[in-house]
């Protein structure tokens, strides 16, 4: 009895283990990674989560991800953004919390969303995005900026090299520069 089940057990792994290998593939890399972006400055801390597409020679904005509609800003599971501190961001009040980040790329600028509901995947089966502008906290509009390089993965970072605080975000030619500073009366 002991050696049917250890038989049956085998064969329920090696399937398994085929079914992995050639099926879904999970042992193979993302085509778009997981990643974080954090910065922590004085008592702020600030941290994104997002998936990484690339460009694999494909035209970006304006093709692959289409102006003047919704982007999930990445690929997968919907981005985050999370603040332990009351935020200024382009004059606006974005309270502490979670948010999901949200984009409408343009050809000469960016509209950006923090939306406070949070999704599990940025898409639904339409592949369509999963936003709903009934929960955005804020949004603005930024300029575009084009590179003299090429950007290969999507990329969110903060930069403070100018002692001003910036989110940006960055793929193929493109950068935008979100503002972000401490709200004066931000408690803890």
């Amino acid at each position: 009895m002991l050696k049917r089940l250890l038989i049956v057990l085998s064969i329920i792994a090696l399937g398994l283990l085929i079914y992995s290998v050639f099926v879904e593939n999970i042992f193979s890399p993302r085509l778009s990674p997981k990643d974080t972006a954090k910065i922590t400055l004085n008592d702020l801390n600030l941290n994104v989560e997002y998936n990484r597409p690339s460009k694999r020679e494909r035209e970006v904005f304006g093709a692959l991800v289409p102006y003047n509609e919704v982007w999930r800003t990445g690929a997968n599971e919907a981005t985050t953004f999370e603040t332990n501190k009351d935020l200024m961001i382009d004059g606006m009040l974005l309270r502490k919390g979670k948010y999901t980040l949200w984009t409408v790329p343009m050809e000469n600028s960016w509209k950006v969303m923090f939306n406070s509901k949070q999704y599990e995947w940025g898409v639904n089966e339409k592949m369509e995005p999963m936003w709903d502008p009934n929960y955005d906290a804020i949004e603005l509009e930024v300029p575009k900026q084009e590179l003299d390089e090429t950007v290969e993965k999507f990329t969110i970072a903060f930069d403070n090299k100018t002692g001003n605080l910036k989110l940006t975000m960055a793929w193929d030619q493109t950068l935008i520069e979100i503002p972000v500073k401490v709200h004066p009366n931000s408690g803890s």
